[in-house]
């Protein structure tokens, strides 16, 4: 088993067995009914020809298995190569990635996708396990995206949340693109996905082909993300730096 990414929401694994690959995605028990919006999710985005590999069910039938901490997802995975964060020509495949999966998932509903309208980031300045110094950086995070979603109409869809370049694929033999994983899925402002890859990218020209891409590829204005991504980038950070530590399972 070998380690794709561990973002804020999910963690994900390549797992092999019996010769074949497959994405194991774990994540917080209580998202079990998002993670499974999720896997929808990869199901709408293979329609619209975006590779992904179809969900494992478990011995019960079920999309997920979950104890009191985790619960898992297992996927078979899609063809192709991840893409790497600091280069340039990979950087445009994954904004441009992302801004296609976007469009692709306007209008796209579950019974367990996430909708919080005011609260879709998940930040409590006031989190007991906060310390400090960042719980006064959650509070400024906080209080600028409440005014911007006051003063500017923001472009609002099913959002990834961690949507790292070694997740997204490109298959350099049919030049066919796919995701590893979707999810666990909740709704918010389509800019929060740009900013969590901006800050995952690694580079200026990286950044900058990024959000050209996404610019050209997906449903968000320019002048929307002019505006919105320096200030969703900061509350980003702040989602990173309020993480609570990880509980490993025995």
């Amino acid at each position: 088993m070998r380690a794709i990414c561990r973002g804020a929401h999910a963690s994900r694994w390549e797992v092999t067995a019996g010769g074949e690959r497959f994405t194991l995605t774990r994540a917080p028990a209580h998202a079990r009914a998002a993670l499974e919006a999720g896997l929808g999710a990869l199901d709408r985005l293979a329609e619209w020809g975006i590779g992904t590999g179809p969900a494992e069910r478990t011995v019960h039938g079920g999309l997920t298995s979950e104890n009191a901490i985790t619960v898992l997802a297992l996927a078979r995975r899609a063809e192709g190569r991840p893409l790497h964060p600091a280069d340039p020509v990979d950087a445009r495949w994954w904004g441009g990635l992302l801004g296609a999966a976007h469009r692709a998932l306007d209008g796209f509903d579950h019974p367990g996708l996430q909708h919080h309208p005011a609260g879709w980031h998940g930040l409590d300045p006031g989190a007991p396990h906060l310390p400090p110094a960042t719980r006064d950086a959650v509070a400024r995070a906080v209080a600028a995206v409440t005014r911007l979603c006051v003063t500017d109409r923001l472009t609002y869809g099913v959002l990834h949340r961690d949507p790292s370049a070694p997740l997204f694929l490109i298959d350099p033999a049919t030049g066919r693109t796919g995701v590893l994983g979707w999810g666990p899925a909740g709704t918010g402002p389509l800019v929060y996905d740009l900013a969590a890859a901006v800050l995952s990218a690694d580079g200026p020209e990286a950044r900058a082909e990024l959000i050209d891409a996404y610019a050209r590829a997906g449903p968000v204005h320019r002048d929307e993300i002019e505006i919105a991504l320096p200030v969703l980038i900061e509350l980003r950070r702040a989602v990173l730096a309020a993480r609570r530590p990880v509980i490993r399972a025995s």
